[in-house]
């Protein structure tokens, strides 16, 4: 009779179908990292010299072996600290996103609200210069009368971003 405790489990072939799967896909995402993300990745030589193949192949059918290369070379490494660095890019592109779009929502109250919002803003982001902001705001009004392109609500947007930046900086340590 065999201890349940004492010898490890059979998986099934499913499950590993499964799990190859997985590692083929956490190839295949390690493939379409930009230049700068796949240098930081922590990964063994090999696995890093067939992705930089896989890239450079065009053919899908290559392409696709080249891909099912690379599940198999993940089988021999620890996928976690891979999957948390990949994790990692994708949050921080997530934040980066919706800090975006949350500066994009900050420029369009200042030029539909005026001081309502700008006095909310300056509370947020105590190190912003209010008068700089008035006058891209007067720019930006001046520019949409005539019609023009929106070059200073534009630089409305930068300054913004700008100042959301130095301030995230300065909540940051104020919170370490």
């Amino acid at each position: 009779m065999i201890d349940d405790d004492t010898s490890p489990e059979e998986k099934s072939k499913s499950q590993l179908k499964r799990e190859a799967s997985a590692l083929q896909d956490l190839g295949e995402a390690l493939v379409k990292l930009n230049a700068s993300q796949f240098k930081a990745m922590p990964l063994p030589e090999h696995l890093r010299a067939a992705i930089v193949a896989a890239r450079a192949i065009t053919e899908h059918g290559a392409h696709k072996r080249q891909l099912q290369y690379i599940g198999k070379l993940m089988r021999d490494v620890d996928p976690a600290p891979i999957q948390k660095a990949l994790d990692a890019f994708n949050n921080r592109s997530q934040q980066a996103t919706t800090q975006f779009h949350q500066l994009e929502r900050w420029r369009d109250r200042l030029l539909s609200e005026g001081d309502t919002a700008l006095s909310e803003f300056l509370t947020e982001y105590p190190g912003a210069d209010s008068q700089q902001i008035r006058q891209l705001l007067r720019n930006a009004a001046r520019e949409a009368k005539a019609s023009k392109p929106p070059a200073a609500a534009r630089a409305l947007f930068r300054y913004l971003r700008e100042v959301s930046a130095v301030g995230g900086v300065e909540e940051e340590e104020g919170h370490q």
